[in-house]
């Protein structure tokens, strides 16, 4: 007797547990930012999802022996809904968007690596195997739970239909009033459904937007057009692109983090101002967040916005007119600075590059810096000493700066220029660093630190600017994207600062009517461009207007 009260009590409990499941898995948001209206996310909790009713009306409906193959179908499906919800929430903390099950999967091949690179291959092995293993675990539960469920309203189909219409009837109800806790979280909830058409629907659509870039970016206004006359105001110019990685417009809004970068700016002005440099700076908003830094390169050199790996792979193969192949096809000498780079770069030869240094080539032999190689000002110094000083022509590089790439422990310390030598002395740097799970329990903490990274990268490049550019050099500063949500916060814009600084005051004059502010902060009026405008902008600025073709090229959004 004790015995089947125990299995009893154990069976009910099981339901429940099943009911709970299935339940959570409807309702669950893909996202843990707080809204923005201040409302509590955990009010999505309190929905009524339509799926349930739909659901259970149809296998109540059907024939016994179909009714157990629809449950595990069903099962699947909702197991299939919980996966991209969890992807969702991972890539909007990252990425600052939704999971694009078509064209996303690449990323997570981007995401070991990252992971690998700060906390070592045993880290990045294991969370794979534990996302592999509970995707696996809710395919499996969530099958488990509606089959238990089926079981259950075909052992009592009279309450199950009683209670089928009193939740339909709940469900119309809130439906008609409208009810809403927050944007996207209605309390008459159909939100797994529109999950899963959404991510149906996206597969014509990735198959469009295919079709849509090709012909973008073979329709290229500027492909005939002499490389020299697309840049003649820039002749005899040394012109170099520096990216700080995850410069953007948080690190100069955000109170918190303003106050740290502020004053680094303001010193660095002066550096500039002493050296005889000016600075102009705007806004652009990134084809990228939090993450994906190739994108918002591809984006920023080709004119075309790039938003995710198919279109990368298209670019790539495409003969885009991008800014370092005009450089090279002009005769510049066109190098490009990796050090994050730790393999072949076949794009290299796509974007028109004479030469590439890498963390393989740069002859550090100091310690990593979290997921970056080597210190900012390393890479400045090695490029100083391997290239720059060594020219004998005009030249054209972009440098890669990746000290204030996550996880923003450690950060280095600033030294003598001329005892950097092989990068030993960063040595006693990384000693007792804070690890990034104990520096990621506090956002505040995070936040500081992002913008002391930012404050080490920027004064970095200024500073080599100022020891060593001349009078022909030109430098075009900007970030690549902003920092992930942990350090911008839940729907963060994709705003990024770009500066161009140059002693030869004719190259500013040039971009006078582009209204950006003066020095290394943009002003309150300062306008924003996608960062796809820039290259388009730089040409009829620096070309020769009367030989260009100067119609806009249709952007795909």
């Amino acid at each position: 007797m004790l015995l089947r009260r125990t299995r009893t009590v154990a069976g009910w409990v099981l339901t429940i547990l099943a009911a709970v499941f299935v339940y959570v898995a409807l309702v669950i948001p893909d996202t843990i930012g707080r809204p923005k209206d201040g409302s509590y996310v955990e009010a999505a909790f309190v929905r009524l999802p339509l799926e349930l009713i739909v659901g259970g009306a149809v296998l109540l409906a059907l024939a016994p022996r179909w009714r157990r193959w629809a449950a595990m179908v069903a099962g699947l499906g909702l197991g299939v809904v919980l996966i991209l919800k969890v992807a969702n929430i991972g890539f909007r903390i990252v990425l600052g968007r939704a999971f694009n099950p078509v064209l996303d999967w690449p990323l997570f091949r981007d995401g070991y690596n990252a992971l690998t690179e700060t906390d070592g291959r045993s880290t990045a092995v294991g969370a794979v195997i534990g996302a592999v293993l509970a995707a696996v675990l809710a395919l499996v539960v969530c099958t488990l739970a509606v089959m238990r469920l089926t079981k259950l309203t075909a052992r009592y189909p009279g309450p199950a239909r009683r209670s089928l219409v009193a939740l339909s009837a709940a469900w119309i109800a809130l439906a008609i009033s409208g009810i809403t806790w927050f944007p996207g979280a209605p309390a008459a909830s159909d939100s797994a459904a529109a999950l899963l058409k959404h991510t149906v629907t996206q597969v014509p659509a990735a198959i469009r937007d295919q079709r849509q870039f090709a012909y973008a970016s073979s329709h290229d206004p500027y492909r005939n057009v002499p490389p020299q006359n697309l840049i003649s105001g820039l002749t005899g110019k040394d012109v170099v692109i520096g990216v700080v990685e995850s410069y953007g417009r948080s690190a100069l809004t955000d109170p918190g983090m303003k106050a740290i970068v502020d004053p680094v700016l303001q010193s660095d002005e002066q550096k500039l101002a002493a050296a005889g440099f000016g600075a102009r700076t705007g806004w652009l908003t990134s084809s990228t967040y939090g993450g994906g830094s190739w994108f918002a390169h591809a984006t920023f050199q080709s004119g075309l916005w790039i938003t995710n790996q198919q279109r990368y792979k298209q670019l790539a193969a495409s003969d885009r007119v991008t800014l370092t192949s005009t450089f090279h096809k002009a005769g510049w000498h066109t190098v490009g600075m990796e050090p994050g780079n730790t393999v072949d770069w076949p794009e290299a030869s796509f974007y028109g590059y004479d030469q590439v240094y890498d963390s393989r080539n740069l002859g550090y032999m100091g310690p990593r810096f979290g997921w970056s190689s080597m210190p900012d000002q390393y890479t400045l110094a090695a490029f100083q000493n391997n290239v720059y000083a060594k020219k004998t022509g005009p030249l054209m590089a972009e440098i890669t700066l990746t000290s204030s790439h996550e996880p923003w422990t450690p950060i280095p310390q600033t030294v003598d220029w001329n005892s950097i030598g092989d990068g030993s002395i960063y040595r006693s740097m990384v000693k007792g660093a804070e690890s990034r799970t104990s520096l990621w329990g506090s956002s505040a903490r995070t936040q500081a630190q992002y913008a002391r990274s930012i404050g080490y990268s920027v004064d970095s490049l200024i500073s080599w600017a100022q020891k060593y550019g001349d009078k022909n050099l030109v430098l075009i500063m900007f970030g690549d994207h902003q920092p992930m949500s942990i350090v911008s916060g839940a729907g963060a814009v994709h705003d990024i600062p770009v500066t161009v600084i140059a002693r030869d005051r004719s190259v500013l004059e040039r971009i006078s009517d582009w209204n950006w502010a003066d020095g290394l902060r943009p002003g309150a009026s300062t306008p924003v461009w996608r960062m796809d405008q820039f290259r388009d902008r730089f040409f009829q600025a620096f070309g020769k207007q009367d030989s260009m073709a100067l119609s806009a090229p249709h952007r795909p959004s």
